[in-house]
């Protein structure tokens, strides 16, 4: 989009208080009719390959995608429960959409921690609807902690060279915020490219079985130009990004454990089928199959119950009167998520499934994909393993060591070594 559009900010016709509850519904009441929208199609989306272009269009043109920039900066930003709440309602309607805004909104979070002249370039754009993309995981060969993505400086200025996998929404952003190392220069950095610069070369080839229409797959550049203002120092430490990073894929997962309740409770209203070795009557009076459904919708419920408490600790973290210092802010946010991560995906993979023991083999047929609720889920559950989570959480409570938040994935080292401020 160009950078003279101009998007208006979610407004409410009374005052209401921030974090409310009746400023959510407000939120809600706005951006649900655009998630309703997007929901009409998503299956043929999914059965044909479709990237959700048009809908992502949708949701910049009702500036859904500005919500956390700061009031000084013209926003009319939400906290982030809130965010978090959106994001499963989007999320229960396309999965596919709610993920590849992921890295969006995380970039909005990064803007905010820069140096004013950084801020007054770049929440303008987010302010008329620009969205951003991520280029930060390779696919092998990078050691654990660094990249082969390389910043380099030619004839005054600085080049991009690199390949990155896994570029989740980037194939539909105006710019992408690329992880690279420079030469002599310690950590790594964030490059910020336009998309449509010379030597960048974006592929929709993401193999997976869930998730398919997030734009993930493989980014090339090649000796893209970079402007020095858009090099930022990544600074993992001061920040809330791994744990903001990792609840928007919580967010996801909620949404789809949303989504499979829906389905199951339509499909049990409207049955008529049914067995001789239940009761015989239909299966919506049925005791055995609303209590099924019952715990399904108990599982989406906690589920959806984790994520806004963990969002909650991320309020707090950045709340100046908490007035926690930068270290107690990471601990409160990170911790939190967390538990969250070892928490929620068994309770969305459990409803995901439990979909089908409330209707019968009709439910397998291709044509309606309802285990794209299943595969979906398992796939973003798989981006960062619980298991890791589980014991730096007990490391946490037992020993009281400080959990690391996941800031890089590469190939591991004979000897470990401490990549927690790489």
């Amino acid at each position: 989009m160009s950078e003279t559009t101009t998007t208006t900010p979610p407004a409410f016709d009374t005052p209401v208080p921030e974090g409310s509850e009746a400023r959510y519904l407000a939120l809600a009441a706005r951006f649900r009719p655009v998630f309703d929208a997007i929901a009409v199609d998503a299956v043929a989306r999914e059965q044909d390959h479709v990237l959700p272009f048009e809908q992502v269009g949708w949701l910049q043109e009702a500036g859904f995608t500005t919500l956390r920039v700061p009031a000084e900066y013209g926003g009319d930003p939400v906290n982030h429960e809130h965010l978090f709440r959106l994001l499963v309602e989007l999320a229960a309607a396309d999965s596919n959409v709610a993920h590849l805004l992921r890295s969006h909104f995380s970039f909005v979070e990064t803007i905010a921690l820069q140096p004013r002249d950084f801020r007054n370039t770049w929440f303008p754009r987010v302010l008329a609807g620009q969205i951003f993309g991520n280029a930060a995981t390779e696919r092998g060969g990078n050691a654990l902690g660094t990249t082969a993505t390389k910043l380099s400086e030619h004839d005054g200025g600085w080049v991009l060279n690199g390949a990155k996998y896994y570029t989740t929404g980037s194939i539909f952003a105006d710019w992408v915020v690329v992880m690279a190392s420079t030469e002599g220069v310690e950590g790594r950095q964030y490059a910020v490219v336009p998309v449509g610069a010379d030597g960048v070369t974006i592929h929709d080839d993401w193999d997976g079985f869930g998730q398919p229409l997030t734009g993930t797959g493989t980014a090339i550049f090649d000796n893209v130009a970079v402007e020095s203002a858009n090099i930022i120092s990544r600074k993992v430490t001061s920040t809330l990004e791994p744990a903001f990073f990792q609840l928007v894929l919580l967010a996801v997962l909620a949404g789809i454990g949303r989504a499979a309740l829906r389905d199951a409770s339509e499909l049990v209203a409207a049955r008529t089928r049914t067995f001789n070795t239940g009761s015989g009557g239909l299966f919506r009076d049925d005791a055995q199959i609303q209590e099924h459904v019952g715990t399904l919708a108990a599982r989406v419920y906690a589920a959806e119950a984790v994520v806004a408490a963990a969002a909650r600790d991320l309020d707090a973290a950045v709340d100046p009167a908490v007035a926690l210092d930068t270290e107690a802010a990471f601990l409160r946010a990170e911790i939190a998520v967390q538990k969250a991560q070892v928490t929620v995906p068994p309770l969305v993979l459990d409803a995901a499934g439990a979909l089908f023991d409330v209707t019968g083999a009709s439910a397998t047929s291709r044509g309606k994909s309802l285990d794209r609720h299943w595969r979906n889920a398992r796939t973003v559950a798989t981006h960062n393993p619980a298991a890791f989570k589980a014991r730096s959480v007990g490391d946490f409570h037992i020993n009281g060591t400080i959990p690391i938040g996941l800031n890089s994935i590469g190939e591991a080292t004979t000897t470990p070594k401490d990549t927690t401020r790489a």
